[in-house]
């Protein structure tokens, strides 16, 4: 069935067709002097004018993928005539929603037309999924997380990555995160503290307050009880078991873990433990998921827009899947328990140290954290970039993505921005911990056990170094 054009949807539709075009030439599925399928037939595949298609076309010309040839057609160009340099860039699955990636590699093409990026959708993050692509030189570029640098710093391979030079105009605590030993070998590149996202308009029909910086955990299950309503909709669910969501509860009761002389985690006693505790009784409190044919993590977002959830715990990085939707949401700090602490995500870019076009693959770092490419991403989505005056800006906005109308809310919560390395925990450690947690949150592992077992998985120092954790301002 052909898809009709319409306003709403032209440029996710033009966006799809250039990106499939792209990508199929990068990857190899268009070769070099093979020709696209005419306009029309284009225009009917992806629901678009041939007008569209010729505008998007001539992206694709700008970028030196293809050329056209006058009353023949479009012809696929080779990526090594004159004298051009590929560079194969990794990114995480989330990274096309979280920065409009390809938008940035088609900037990057106009600027440097000799440089080609081949974008390689990586599969996961972990230290053995993407360590031997960096060994034999199959990525010159990665994007990377804070859980993924700790990996690597764990393992002793930072080395594996480039030293990049710090920029000023990045704010400081990013590029803290990222630099060991004075060192920086991850570029950040955007970045988003865990929030509270809510529906308006259910706060507006119980006649609530909408959620603020007094708010309590205990203020948040008494509001989410008052907006629950059975068979309709849930006042507020949310799953502390993920390293990130857990981490804020433990940071603001517990502050850091305690460990024993030998190196080993110790709980019993501690105030980490009446954490714990504490997290525990107030899960036990959260209204539950209407029955398990519901999976939380994947239909959390969809359960915002349609109106069946009323307060969930999201980053700036997840309202990108709200912005082209007709809700009136908003957003606020994360509860507290005196100390107003919350999760501080961030990602960055990072140059493989064995790649053989290093000089190509820095241009490319040095192009996403530029003004005009940061700048894109503020603007185009709802993400944070790194960079202070385009995370900040506050000019004329298009009105095509709905953004909340507290947007700027970051800003005033940076003091309270935390990474999980703040808990004295090692990376290594993290999987084991919350598979121990999770248990005992769900009522199927006693307090001593958890405690011995959590004792029992923890390493010694002399294993491997804990890796420092910045300062927050």
């Amino acid at each position: 069935m052909v898809r009709r054009p319409s306003r709403k949807t032209f440029r996710p539709r033009l966006d799809e067709m250039v990106t499939s075009i792209r990508n199929n030439i990068l990857t190899g599925s268009l070769e070099p002097e093979q020709y696209l399928p005419s306009e029309k037939q284009l225009a009917e595949q992806y629901g678009l004018s041939v007008q569209s298609v010729r505008k998007g076309l001539d992206l694709l010309v700008s970028e030196r993928m293809i050329v056209k040839i006058p009353k023949i057609g479009s012809k696929v160009l080779d990526p090594a005539e004159k004298g051009a340099v590929t560079i194969r860039f990794g990114y995480s699955p989330t990274i096309p929603d979280d920065a409009d990636i390809h938008r940035l590699i088609a900037m990057f093409h106009r600027e440097h037309p000799n440089i080609h990026v081949q974008a390689v959708p990586l599969g996961g993050q972990l230290y053995d999924q993407f360590k031997p692509y960096l060994d034999n030189g199959m990525l010159d570029v990665v994007t990377m997380n804070y859980s993924s640098y700790l990996q690597f710093a764990e393992h002793g391979s930072l080395d594996d990555f480039e030293i990049l030079e710090r920029q000023d105009a990045l704010y400081p605590f990013l590029s803290d995160a990222f630099a060991k030993d004075g060192q920086l070998r991850v570029q950040p590149f955007t970045f988003s503290p865990l929030v509270l996202c809510y529906n308006r308009a259910h706060f507006i029909q119980q006649g609530l307050q909408e959620p603020n910086s007094s708010w309590n955990w205990q203020r948040l299950i008494e509001c989410a009880s008052a907006l629950d309503i059975p068979g309709e909709r849930v006042g507020f669910h949310c799953y502390f078991s993920t390293p990130n969501r857990a981490s804020i509860m433990l940071l603001q009761k517990g502050g850091s873990f305690e460990r024993r002389e030998d190196g080993r985690l110790k709980l019993a006693g501690t105030r980490m433990m009446d954490a714990i505790r504490y997290s525990r009784e107030l899960y036990e409190h959260i209204p539950s998921l209407p029955n398990s044919l519901m999976n939380w993590e994947a239909e959390k977002v969809q359960m915002l827009r349609q109106g069946k959830l009323s307060i969930a715990i999201l980053s700036y990085f997840t309202l990108n899947h709200l912005r082209d939707a007709e809700l009136d949401y908003d957003i606020a700090p994360v509860p507290h328990l005196g100390d107003a602490l919350t999760t501080l995500i961030v990602i960055g870019l990072a140059v493989n140290r064995h790649s053989k076009n290093k000089e190509a693959a820095k241009k490319l770092v040095d192009f996403m954290i530029s003004s005009e490419a940061q700048l894109a991403i503020r603007q185009n989505t709802c993400s944070l970039p790194a960079r202070v005056t385009a995370a900040e800006w506050s000019g004329p906005d298009s009105g095509v993505i709905n953004r909340p109308s507290r947007f700027s809310l970051f800003r005033e919560i940076i003091p309270s921005y935390r990474l999980f390395s703040d808990l004295n925990l090692r990376e290594s450690e993290m999987h084991g911990l919350f598979s121990e947690l999770r248990l005992y949150w769900a009522g199927l592992q006693d307090e001593e056990t958890l405690c011995k077992r959590v004792e029992e998985l923890s390493a010694s120092p002399a294993d491997t170094p804990l890796s420092p954790s910045p300062v927050m301002p």
